[in-house]
């Protein structure tokens, strides 16, 4: 069994640590799918990747020609020589074409495949980066992970990098973001609060997420409902998360699981925290549950 309490306790651990190591965490999660998956190799490769790209940024010349209005061209330097290495040398590109394959979620599959979505493509980015010397961040963007580079507070420079690691590293202006938005998150007000920092638990949290998701629309459930654990794991308040795990359960014939998960949830989602159409799901989810109080009864 891959979500054991020991690999829960061991997976939490390492993604609740303080320490900002975003790979061993997701190496972690790919035992989901590769339960004998061994991280060593993959945290090696990455070692490799940073080394290089660390003589590449120490290599770089800054031309002031190219570098965009408000710019630190040092910082600009750096970035386009490792994004050169990464998206021309190493040819990591974002996966359009099989988006949804679980494979995009996994940084085993990532590295070894060249190819992902933007958040998974961003961490290698993250990590490579960091074992580069230079210091980048996770921006949790609406339906679309970016990277950002930020310009030192004594800088007489002001204009951050924000950078898509699923388009080569292209380096994106507001305007360039708000038509973003607008793909991905159309109904969403602009704010420049949508460019925050993303935390490595919310990083963590994002990547489940997406995994869960394409594996209930394979109709993997088994699958899906370790991702839940996963998730459960980082957060044990979680109400969706046990909500989905019970229903994850009912789906799967487990009728004593899905029927303590519900009635948790029912209890602890009070109506008076709810939207209308949470009202609606929940009335469905207690049909649910009477259904399966009369299932679990049958069986003992």
């Amino acid at each position: 069994m891959v979500v054991s309490e020991e690999f829960l306790r061991r997976f939490s651990a390492t993604a609740l640590s303080p320490d900002p190591e975003l790979a061993t965490a997701a190496l972690l999660m790919a035992r989901v799918a590769y339960p004998k998956l061994d991280a060593g190799p993959y945290l090696d490769q990455l070692d490799r990747l940073g080394r290089e790209a660390a003589a590449r940024v120490a290599a770089a010349r800054v031309e002031d020609a190219d570098v965009p209005a408000r710019v630190d061209p040092v910082a600009y330097a750096r970035i386009s020589a490792l994004n050169e290495y990464l998206f021309n040398d190493q040819r990591f590109v974002g996966n359009d074409v099989q988006y949804e394959d679980p494979r995009n979620s996994f940084l085993n599959d990532v590295l070894d495949r060249r190819t992902g979505i933007p958040i998974t493509l961003g961490l290698v980015y993250i990590e490579v980066a960091r074992r580069a010397g230079v210091d980048v961040e996770g921006v949790n963007f609406p339906g679309h992970f970016l990277v950002r580079c930020r310009m030192r507070p004594d800088s007489p420079y002001s204009r951050d990098l924000i950078i898509d690691a699923h388009h080569g590293g292209a380096l994106l202006t507001e305007a360039m973001c708000r038509e973003l938005l607008h793909k991905h998150a159309d109904g969403t007000v602009w704010d420049q609060h949508l460019l925050g920092h993303a935390t490595k638990l919310q990083i963590l949290v994002r990547m489940l997420l997406n995994l869960k998701r394409s594996y209930v629309r394979m109709y993997s459930f088994p699958q899906a409902r370790d991702i839940t654990e996963l998730l459960l794991a980082l957060d044990p308040s979680a109400l969706n998360e046990l909500r989905d795990r019970g229903l994850l359960a009912y789906h799967l014939n487990d009728f004593s699981s899905a029927l303590r998960d519900l009635q948790t949830y029912l209890s602890l989602a009070t109506k008076s925290e709810l939207d209308q159409e949470e009202r609606d799901e929940r009335a469905q989810i207690w049909e649910h549950v009477k259904s399966l109080r009369r299932r679990v009864a049958s069986l003992n």
